[in-house]
């Protein structure tokens, strides 16, 4: 396991865009890779981690965006504590890896270091 405070020292280290990219890019791995049982446990590591740097940066987003990410760390939450009976269904599975896509592409947006495209007009699924 990651020393976690090794891990939040570095994180922080970034600027706020950085940062929110990493977020995307752990969700963007959550997507691609939530659909196959065999990376259950890499999965399970990502959504706590998407977890913790959703609290360490949402203080520093306006206020609206830091709701959003509030919203996305409970569904974070949810998908984590149901993980252990929602890895053995396939469509279970299926639906965290879309929404895990869907949320990366609206934090990729918030992060700036995306163009503006369909994610911009809405926000993210909310479960």
């Amino acid at each position: 396991m990651k020393d976690v405070a090794a891990v939040k020292s570095r994180y922080l280290r970034d600027p706020l865009p950085v940062r929110l990219g990493g977020l995307a890019a752990d969700l963007a791995r959550i997507g691609s890779a939530g659909a196959n049982p065999a990376n259950a446990r890499a999965i399970q590591l990502l959504l706590e981690e998407a977890r913790r740097f959703i609290e360490w940066t949402a203080a520093e987003l306006t206020v609206e965006e830091a709701a959003e990410l509030v919203d996305l760390q409970l569904a974070l939450t949810l998908w984590l504590h149901a993980w252990e009976d929602t890895q053995r269904h396939p469509v279970q599975r299926a639906l965290l890896a879309h929404q895990a896509g869907c949320w990366s592409e609206r934090v990729l947006v918030l992060s700036g270091l995306a163009d503006h495209g369909p994610a911009k007009a809405g926000h993210y699924i909310r479960t």
